[in-house]
């Protein structure tokens, strides 16, 4: 092979020293944690919206849990410390009352508003993830376009 051109490694210690705040921006991590709910919480209101008719099917959501437990790993630790082990889980929703004589508790209303919630934050998270990809690029190509 070759040999390397004279500053090849300071060229490359420099652009992971501008590529990684941004990729460990606190907007970043905390976007990215909440499009993993709001792609789980998809999920649920469409296995909802499929069993709405079951007789006894409970309606199922993302753990109210994890906002709570994100928003404190946040504040005790940072957003870098968000990691692989803070995940959001689907639960029964233990606050949906039945809505049919067969104790299933969906209403096709509530999950369509549901969706229409879950699709505009989930746009809005996926902006700021965007938004840190294009300071990225911006960092290695040194261009905006």
């Amino acid at each position: 092979m070759g040999i390397d051109p004279p500053g090849w490694h300071a060229l490359c210690l420099y652009a992971a020293n501008m590529v990684d705040p941004i990729l460990q921006a606190d907007s970043y991590q905390l976007a990215k944690k909440l499009m993993d709910a709001s792609a789980l919480r998809q999920q649920a209101i469409a296995s909802n919206i499929a069993n709405s008719e079951t007789p006894g099917y409970h309606r199922i959501d993302v753990s109210p849990d994890f906002a709570q437990q994100l928003k404190a790993s946040y504040e005790t630790r940072g957003a870098s410390s968000l990691g692989d082990s803070l995940k959001p889980l689907l639960v029964e929703d233990k606050d949906a009352r039945a809505v049919s004589p067969d104790g299933n508790n969906v209403g096709i209303e509530r999950e369509l508003l549901a969706m229409n919630k879950n699709s505009v934050e989930y746009g809005f998270e996926s902006e700021v993830v965007s938004q840190n990809i294009k300071q990225l690029k911006i960092a290695i190509t040194g261009t905006p376009s």
